[in-house]
Formats: C-alpha cells, structure tokens, sequence
C-alpha cells in the first residue's frame, strides 16, 4: 500500500463509516402507527414500548376503541393505558387529563365534563411514529406525550396568555364510562395526584382496580381542587366518587392551575399500576426520574427499544412499492404491542416470573399473531405460553380472552390450546412445563366448568353422548351463551355436523353446491341456519347482540376450518375440483370476511387441493385492496395485530396452519424476506427468483432449499429454527409444483 494509503486510512475509514450509516436501513422508517386509524381497525396509534403497560396517546368521541381515531372528531383527553385494536366497548383509557385555559381566569368557567370540555384537533397535527404521539388542539394546546415501561410523560404547551393560569384536570373515568367508584388525592404544594379506581372490562365478567400517580412539573402551582359534574372547588382536596344513579354517570376527579414559566409549558408525568398508588409513584420516578429532561431520552429509548424488536426482519424489495413496505413493517409493529407484559403488576398472584396480559382475544391471535411471535420474538412467546399455563395453576382452566387481570369471554372454543400445541409443534422452548400443558389442554376437552362462557368448553356431557353439541342443549351442569354450537363442534366431532344434501341460496339464486354443516336438536333432527347468515351478504352475528350457532361468521366460512383434516373435507365436498370450486365462488361472491380472523386460511387452502398457485393469486385480492398504507388501512379490527401478522405472513410467502408443523409456501410479494432467530442468531431466507413488482410472475414453478430441490408445497418450522435458505422460481403461468398428492400439506384422514 502506498504511503498516501497509510496516512489517510483514519479518514478513508470514517468517510466508509459515515457512508455507510447513511445506507443503513431503519425499519421505523417504515412504521405508520396510523393505519387502522379509521375503518374500524381500532389501532393503538399513540406511544408505547414492545408490550408495554404504559400506552399513552389522546382519546376522542368518535373511533374510539384504541384511543384516539383519525376522524376528526373530538380530544376528550390524554390517558396512558390502552388495548390496540380490539373490537366491541373501548377498552382501558383510564384517568384521562386534559388542559385548557379558563376564560377571565376563572374556575367556574372551565368545562370539566367530557361533553363540555371535548375540542377537535387541527387537521395536519397528529404525529405518530413509534414512542411518539403529538396532537394540537383547536383550542391551541399543543401535546406531546412519550412513555417508559409503566408510566408515560405528557407535554402540555399553552398559548400564550397574561395573567392566566392554565388548567389540567383528571378525570376519574375509563373509555367506555365502566367506572364503578372511584377516588383521588390531589396535594396543595406539588399537586401530585393519587387514587384508583374499580373498573369493568370491556369484553369480561368481574371488576378490576387500577391506581394511578401524577406529578407535574415546569411551572408554579397556582391553586388545586377537586371537581364534580360542571362545578370545582379548592376545597377539599380529596375525592371518593360512585357510579351514580341508575344512568346518572357521576363524572369527577382533581384538578390542578399553574402559574407557567416562560415556555408556557407543563409536563405531567403519570404512573400506573394494577397494584397500588404506591407502585404507580415507584414506576414513575424510577422510570423518569427527570420529568422536565428526560422526554427526548424516553423517546430515544423507546425508539431503540422498537428497532431491537423488528432487527430480525430484513428486506430486498425489489422493486416493490413502498406503501407495500409500510404496510409490511407496520404490521409487524402492531403485533409486538400485545399481549402486554405485566410482570409484577397481577394483584392476584405473583409467582415472580414474566406475566403477560391482555390476551384480547385467542381466538383472533392465535391463527397468525402467535405464529408470528414464535419466529420474530420466541422469548417473549415462551413467556406468554407460561403466562396461560399459570392462569391455568391459578384459574382452573386456560382463557379464551384475558385482559384487564379479568377472565375474558369465551369466543369461538378453547383456542388457548392451539397456542400451546402451536408452540409445542415447533419446540418453542424447553423451558415450558409441557406436562402442565397437556393436563390444561386434556381439562379444556374432558372437565366442564360451571360458568364456561369465561374459560373451558360447555355442552360436554351432550358432546361425549352425542358427539356433538346440540341446537338448544340442555346442560344443567355449566352455563353460558346457548349458541355456537357449530363452530363449538368443529373444534371436535365437525364430521357429525355434515348435513350433505344442504343447499344455499345467494341473493335469490341456488348456488348449485349441496352439503353443509347444520346445527342439530339433542333427538338428532336438523335445525337450520341459513349458510349465508352471519356473512359479509348478510350482516355480522355479534355474540352478545345476536348470536348465531357460528360464531362471528357464516356457515360458509366454517364450512372451510377444519385444518387438521383439510383432505377429509375435500373428499366430503367431492374432490379437488369441486373444493376449488367452492373456495372461488366463496371469495368471489361477496360471502367471504376477510375483515374477521377465520377467514384467514381459506386463502391458502387451495395448497390442499393441490393448487398453491391459486393460493397465492387469491392474496393478490385482499393485498394491497383491504391491507394498504391508509388510515384506513386495513379490512376491519386488528385483534391485537391478528391483521397485521397476516399480512406479514402473507408478504413474506409463507403461511402458518396453527397448531401444526406446517407453512404453507407461496410466491412473497418482496424479491426476499429474512427472519433470523433473536435465540440461535440462525437466519432464514425466502428469495424469490424472476420476481417482478407488478406481480405477473405470481406462480412458483421451482423450489430450492438449502440448493437442494424442493417440491413440497409445506415447509415446517425447522425452516426458521436452523436457518435454511427457501429460493422460489417464479413464472406467470400455473406449474405442476407442489400439486402431487405426496407434495400437499399433511392432513388426517377421518
């Protein structure tokens, strides 16, 4: 090397680094926390950590479920615990605040109830990015708001005013207005505030007791009090508030006025806990010891926290769009913001070990989002799967839903057990008790619970002398919800269900398809539910408005889950001609809701009829249509990020048949799409050969793994464990890939 080489070498390799950070890819720059914002998704768009129990953002009066809505209704206030896109009551939203300014100063002229306080945000405010919220209201605060583990820190910007002292109340509510009582404690010098409140869940039985605290900083304090309905006072400084009388919703809380410094700000910063004030205060000045300088730290932090999270993931796009890449990134997002780690905060028990909450609900999670911890974040699945297990220790029997420390309703079946058999499949970890596993899932099928709308199955002494569930079972022995006795079925004798001359009728015309699972009375005669009731033709079948004996979806669509013997029911229907035939007439006649979670497989079932090709064109139909880079950007609910987890899957091409060994392979919608194991550091590979962006090469024609030919149309999960590399050769015509009977998925044969 020549001597000009030595002497510059430093600075030839800072030049090198400096080039090459400017390269270097940052996954957040792809994340859009604002999809699902309007069109149902119920989205948390504001700023947490991966799982975090702190989820802080602005919550308003019109889509409201996750907190706050890109609609353009009203800011009612600033709360710092959320679920993310669930569906039904809002969930959490707890003590919310929020400022304003008294005209002339007074107190009395301040608006303390929601319906009097509530103000729109400007238009073009909103600032979303991952430990981030800002907000703008109308009236000309400005918020900004971050979080740590368990307690978030809130900004609060006034216009500027001469003589007045700007205002910030709690208010001792939820979401959903579920507030039982309630109390709080409002300091006169510092303006701490501390209480709890009792609080129901918003799709479960019982109560739950959440304790806040809030201190405040960057300006004098001026005068405190507390507040009910429309009026305040200074005095006293504490609160105990009932639910009221009959609809009568008692509204109150604390508030504080503040004489400003020259920034006209106030920062608030707020600890949570499930436990005690205390515990809230702890979190909060552990966590953020430096309220007035820590803000830009939390957020740098959080910011890391979230790219450490999504670091297994890497992209060749290859032309792809980048709305597309968004769309992929953020979904990956949505499915690390629950289940919620809630370690140290179960009032109930405590065995020292990571807890994890707000399983909102399995039966949405457990098809896609699961699937997906399991490969981006096997730790923290092995800790959710432990999490179920101790509340079987502790509860009896494994949760359907969970959330709030309340037991959740029952949706579809037991769906907990296919999360534990979905991680034993795959040798999630040795650290599960799988013996403890087995005794859940054996309790779930053999042991009736008295009260099985909230855990366990019912109708299992008609099951076991029936083999079925009835159509109006009498069961003295537990109770719940007198439907679903279908799709309860199908999670055990579906073959029993079979009524083969069945026909349906869609708008007026026979569909020309006979054979459909029937409810059925105890004395073995048929019920009847129209197959296309409770579809997307015929309007949605809601558990506790308007139950159906399939839950949340039509005939037709349970007609196709039956996973585990996906070849049985092909043979049943007559073939794979005609099953290809009904899974296109389903998705092209409008019956299909790819806005709700069972519809999720049908996709991919053409693997099964040995068409995977079809598979993959029938993903081209929902992506980007229903799954796009929008506020309303996806097809309904995101269930915890069950919508998001299928569009990565779908992305990436490969699909999880939960609760087996088993991706189903597809052509990717990226040139190629990594995951490396956070355990092993083993990285696997889906490249796709011939790709081309405007997906006319849709269809694989060739497949390698490892270098090694490939011609099954499955792969297991030894594909991500070990690391192996999947090339897929694509062209524009169907090929004879994958559509032997030996190369299909594995299905039982009953």
């Amino acid at each position: 090397m020549s001597s000009l080489g030595l002497n510059n070498l430093p600075q030839l390799l800072l030049l090198w680094l400096v080039a090459s950070l400017a390269t270097q890819f940052d996954p957040l720059s792809h994340v859009n926390p604002l999809i699902g914002t309007t069109n149902g998704g119920n989205v948390f768009a504001g700023a947490t950590l991966p799982y975090g129990l702190a989820k802080v953002v602005a919550d308003v009066d019109g889509q409201n479920t996750g907190g706050f809505g890109m609609d353009m209704s009203n800011v009612t206030g600033i709360s710092s615990i959320h679920d993310s896109g669930t569906g039904g009551n809002p969930s959490l939203g707890n003590f919310p605040l929020f400022p304003q300014v008294c005209p002339s100063d007074e107190l009395n002229n301040c608006q303390f109830r929601i319906g009097d306080r509530k103000v729109r945000y400007k238009t073009g405010s909103v600032v979303a990015e991952p430990g981030l919220f800002g907000i703008e209201l109308e009236s000309g605060v400005q918020v900004s708001m971050t979080v740590s583990e368990h307690a978030s820190l809130i900004t609060f910007r006034f216009p500027r005013s001469d003589g007045d002292h700007p205002l910030i109340l709690l208010d001792l509510t939820d979401l959903w207005q579920s507030r039982q009582n309630a109390s709080v404690l409002v300091d006169e010098k510092s303006g701490r505030m501390v209480g709890n409140g009792t609080f129901l869940p918003s799709f479960g039985a019982g109560s739950y007791q959440l304790h806040f605290c809030v201190d405040f900083s960057g300006a004098g304090i001026h005068d405190t009090g507390v507040w009910v309905n429309n009026r305040a006072g200074t005095e006293p400084k504490q609160l105990y508030i009932t639910r009221g009388f009959n609809l009568f919703y008692l509204e109150g809380g604390a508030f504080a006025r503040f004489s400003p410094g020259p920034d006209n700000a106030v920062t608030a910063r707020v600890g949570l806990s499930f436990k005690s004030s205390e515990q809230a205060c702890g979190h909060a000045e552990r966590e953020i010891p430096n309220p007035r300088g820590d803000f830009d730290r939390l957020v740098s932090a959080a910011r890391d926290a979230w790219r450490e999270k999504l670091s297994p993931i890497s992209v060749k796009a290859g032309g792809a769009d980048e709305n597309l890449l968004t769309s992929f990134w953020s979904g990956a997002y949505r499915s690390l913001i629950s289940p919620q780690n809630y370690s140290g905060e179960n009032p109930h028990w405590d065995t020292g070990e990571p807890y994890f909450d707000s399983f909102y609900c399995i039966w949405d999670s457990f098809r896609a989002q699961h699937p997906l911890l399991t490969i981006l974040d096997p730790t923290a699945q092995t800790q959710m799967v432990q999490s179920l297990l101790d509340m079987y220790r502790h509860e009896g029997w494994l949760p359907d839903c969970h959330m709030s420390m309340c037991k959740g309703w029952t949706q579809g079946g037991s769906n907990a057990d296919v999360v534990l058999v979905d991680a034993y499949a795959k040798n999630l970890s040795s650290a599960i008790d799988w013996e403890l596993a087995l005794e859940a899932v054996v309790t779930d099928a053999e042991k009736e619970p008295l009260e099985w709308s909230y855990h366990g199955r019912g109708g299992l002494q008609s099951w076991r002398r029936l083999g079925y569930i009835p159509y109006l079972d009498f069961d003295p022995f537990g109770f719940g919800t007198n439907s679903r006795s279908v799709s309860r079925t199908l999670d055990m004798n579906w073959r029993n269900l079979w009524k083969e001359d069945q026909t349906s009728v869609v708008r007026g015309k026979d569909t020309g398809f006979k054979g459909f699972f029937q409810p059925k009375y105890m004395n073995g005669t048929w019920g009847l539910q129209d197959p296309v009731a409770c579809s997307a033709l015929a309007g949605f079948c809601s558990l506790t408005t308007n139950p159906s004996e399939t839950f949340e979806a039509s005939i037709w669509q349970y007609l196709f889950y039956v996973p585990h013997a996906t070849s049985s029911l092909i043979s049943l229907v007559g073939g794979d001609d005609a099953f290809v035939s009904r899974l296109d007439y389903f998705h092209e006649s409008g019956l299909a809701d790819i806005s709700n979670e069972p519809v999720f497989l049908t996709v991919y079932l053409y693997h099964y009829a040995g068409r995977p090709g079809l598979s993959t064109r029938r993903a081209h139909q929902y992506i980007p249509s229903s799954f796009n880079n929008t506020n309303g950007g996806l097809p309904g609910n995101d269930d915890s990020g069950a919508m998001g987890s299928f569009l990565f899957f779908s992305v990436m091409g490969l699909f999880p048949v939960a609760g087996q060994n088993v991706y189903l392979i597809n052509a990717p919608f990226l040139q190629e799409v990594s995951v490396r194991n956070p355990v092993t550091g083993k990285r696997a590979t889906v490249r796709a050969l011939n790709f081309d962006a405007a997906y006319k090469n849709v269809y694989v024609h060739k497949a390698t793994v490892n270098g090694q030919p490939w011609t099954k149309s499955w792969i297991g999960h030894e594909f991500f464990s070990e690391g192996w590399t999947l090339e897929l050769t694509l062209g524009n015509t169907e090929s004879d890939w994958g559509r032997k009977a030996a190369d299909r998925p594995p299905s039982w044969t009953v």
